[in-house]
């Protein structure tokens, strides 16, 4: 192993160390299951902001994004983050403070809690819906962050990619198990900072690397479609097919998933102060919108190296990784810098991963063990069943990754729909619709998450085999109005919600 390679790996170390420590560091912080999944409710807006953005971006930032630029051009991934910037705004004005005010008056720790509590559920078959949806998706979700980890190491190392993914996870695992939500906010909060250096030296360097912007743009300007909005580049016939209006609102719809984050609805919950909202919700649309901007153009300067043999490139999501190797090259303190970028494409994995594994974990032992089998189970036991759960959502997640040919880009989009469906509809309804009724909440969540994947599985296919792209579109936008119209005439259609709930309604909307 060359020198460069010891001292990006040497970095890498001293990286996930420091995320090991404050994973310990937190341990002592835990006494409750309420610090646990939701740190006491005691997060500043620096914190509840970065950590937010952080573990929504996930590896998707970093590999999958500036991969679909690369590979088609900016048409998709332009009109994918100006989906995703939207539905960020927009979740931080009208949900944030609501959800925060509402989730606190009605004791709810985690979101299948606050749905339950909402309605007075007390059949529990709300918290079981959202509980298994948040299992059902939160797998592959988390899996997807181990395959990043699997995938970086082998094409950076020649490390086998099932040796890197296990390692990557009991990292991951060990500061989550220990510290706990507080430990993976303050780490997701370190690891933003960590993504945006390594995006600025990436684009930096790349252009650097091609001889200027001129060459940048010179390389992809005559390219078919590809610095069009309307069309996808074809590489292979070197042509542009047309990215429809149809495929636009679908690719758009991305924004509607944010709504229903669990991870990021818990970072709305966990804010110390309700009145610095708003000073998060600035932080978090500003680093949003600049951190996938460059992500976007990090594709395009990637092509533009390739186009001129500064690097080859097999995956187009590992640009960011060969862009860091061929940076290692240079001298000895560039190979640091180098190990600094690949510890950011970590921490993009790591911010995501903790966060699923805390909602999983969550919903294991505290909406399905406690709630139906160990009622009146101790904080110690409490906690050490969150832990367990933790370690083993992590070996099934390892499990679901164990292909590394797997796709971030299509495993993200997909856990995405899921949630945003099962999930986006009923945050809004029970937030802004007083007459949402229980059996309306458990429509929604059914009906939206079977959607997905009848959607994924059934109705694209017939789409694809018969030439239907009405039917092609991506699945949140069908599963999502079919999820919000499930609430709504099974609302219509069951008993009003009493009065004491209605009050309650009342009191969260006139809290300002």
């Amino acid at each position: 192993m060359v020198l460069s390679d010891v001292l990006m790996l040497i970095t890498i170390a001293l990286y996930m160390s420091v995320m090991v420590i404050i994973g310990i560091y937190f341990t002592k912080k835990n006494t409750s299951s309420d610090d646990f999944y939701l740190g006491g409710r005691k997060l500043g807006p620096f914190v509840t902001a970065m950590s937010a953005e952080a573990s929504d971006m996930s590896s998707w930032l970093l590999m999958g994004l500036p991969g679909v630029a690369l590979a088609t051009g900016i048409a998709e991934a332009f009109w994918t983050a100006l989906g995703l910037a939207l539905g960020t705004y927009f979740n931080w004005l009208i949900v944030a403070k609501r959800i925060r005010v509402y989730s606190e008056k009605l004791k709810a720790n985690t979101v299948p809690d606050f749905f339950s509590n909402r309605f007075r559920d007390k059949s529990g078959l709300i918290t079981l819906a959202a509980a298994i949806i948040i299992i059902v998706f939160f797998v592959p979700y988390t899996a997807s962050g181990f395959a990043s980890v699997g995938k970086l190491f082998n094409s950076l190392f020649g490390v086998d990619y099932h040796v890197a993914m296990i390692v990557g996870a009991i990292v991951i695992v060990a500061y989550t198990m220990s510290g706990g939500f507080l430990a993976a906010s303050t780490t997701d909060f370190l690891q933003s900072i960590i993504m945006t250096l390594a995006l600025i030296v990436v684009v930096v360097f790349g252009i650097t690397s091609v001889d200027g912007m001129a060459n940048v743009t010179s390389a992809v300007e005559d390219l078919p479609g590809y610095l069009s909005l309307t069309s996808l580049f074809d590489s292979v016939s070197n042509s542009a097919t047309s990215f429809s209006f149809l495929a636009i609102v679908s690719t758009l719809a991305w924004g509607l998933g944010y709504f229903g984050m669990p991870h990021i609805l818990l970072r709305f919950m966990a804010i110390n102060d309700k009145k610095k909202l708003k000073l998060s919700r600035r932080i978090a649309s500003v680093w949003v919108v600049i951190s996938m901007a460059v992500a976007i153009f990090i594709g395009v300067v990637g092509y533009a190296m390739v186009n001129a043999g500064v690097i080859s490139l097999s995956d187009p999501e590992r640009i960011i990784i060969e862009i860091a190797k061929l940076l290692s090259t240079h001298s000895w303190i560039l190979a640091v810098v180098a190990g600094l970028i690949i510890s950011g494409i970590l921490a993009s994995i790591m911010s995501t991963s903790d966060s699923q594994l805390l909602a999983a974990a969550s919903s294991v032992s505290e909406n399905i063990i406690k709630r139906f089998f160990i009622k009146d189970m101790s904080n110690k036991t409490n906690m050490l069943i969150a832990r367990i759960t933790v370690a083993v959502i992590s070996v099934v997640s390892v499990i679901f990754a164990w292909n590394p040919d797997s796709s971030v880009f299509k495993i993200v989009s997909f856990a995405w729909a899921g949630f945003g469906a099962a999930f986006a509809p009923l945050v809004l309804f029970s937030l802004f619709w007083k007459r949402t009724t229980k059996w309306g909440a458990f429509a929604g969540i059914i009906a939206g998450g079977a959607s997905v994947i009848l959607w994924e599985y059934v109705v694209t296919p017939l789409g694809v085999k018969h030439g239907i792209d009405a039917l092609t579109i991506y699945e949140l936008l069908p599963a999502f109005i079919i999820g919000s119209i499930a609430i709504v005439v099974v609302s219509l259609l069951t008993k009003a919600p009493d009065k004491e709930i209605i009050d309650e309604f009342e009191a969260v909307k006139a809290d300002k």
